[in-house]
């Protein structure tokens, strides 16, 4: 998704009961103070809103797509956050970031994105500081097409011609719960860090051994 159109496509669908879950979520599980990096950022919309509901974090917002980045950069103005929310345009798979070097890692919806989601997978956990927390969410990929068409149905009534098929192309691309489980193994995760967290999502909470 690296076009104005399908940046601002994105951006318009209705993300907020999705987005303040994982916020919840990701605030329950006890992020602390300071940077956190958010892999996968899209339009920012999540930075934002953890920075609301989080005044003591800092964003690193990546996204490899430059219009993703662009057209996120009005929601922090909007916010008046430009000062907590710093934007990178980089690859999740090779993060221009050293070992080790924080304490908060997050992602929500990028593994659906990529070829080989493990290389995202082992980035994060590399960055990830001794203690630090690990937070990811997906979607899962639904055992059929018919599945698939009911929980675009319902989550994205209202979408566009072009937002269904975004949406619906998002659960066909998506893990299953299994195959991210086998995924945080290969990288030394305990495979119960990885949980289906509602009716068409997966959740990987992991806090990196001190």
């Amino acid at each position: 998704m690296d076009t104005e159109a399908e940046a601002i496509a994105y951006d318009t669908m209705d993300h907020g009961v999705a987005n303040r879950a994982f916020v919840d979520d990701l605030l329950a599980a006890g992020p602390e103070p300071g940077w956190i990096v958010d892999l996968g950022a899209g339009t920012l919309q999540i930075p934002v809103l953890l920075c609301q509901e989080f005044p003591l974090c800092r964003i690193l917002a990546i996204d490899l797509a430059w219009w993703m980045l662009r057209v996120g950069w009005a929601n922090v103005e909007k916010a008046h956050l430009i000062d907590r929310v710093v934007p990178c345009r980089a690859d999740a798979k090779s993060l221009p970031l050293a070992t080790a070097q924080f304490r908060t890692v997050i992602s929500n919806s990028l593994l659906h994105h990529l070829p080989d989601p493990a290389m995202a997978l082992r980035e994060a956990y590399r960055v990830l500081a001794p203690g630090g927390l690990l937070f990811m969410r997906d979607l899962f990929r639904p055992a059929d097409e018919e599945t698939i068409e009911k929980l675009v149905s319902q989550y994205a009534p209202d979408a566009s011609r072009e937002q269904h098929q975004m949406f619906a192309d998002s659960f066909r691309a998506s893990l299953t719960v299994d195959e991210v489980r086998a995924l945080a193994a290969a990288e030394g995760i305990p495979p119960e860090s990885v949980y289906q967290s509602s009716d068409r999502h997966w959740t990987l909470r992991y806090r990196k051994p001190a």
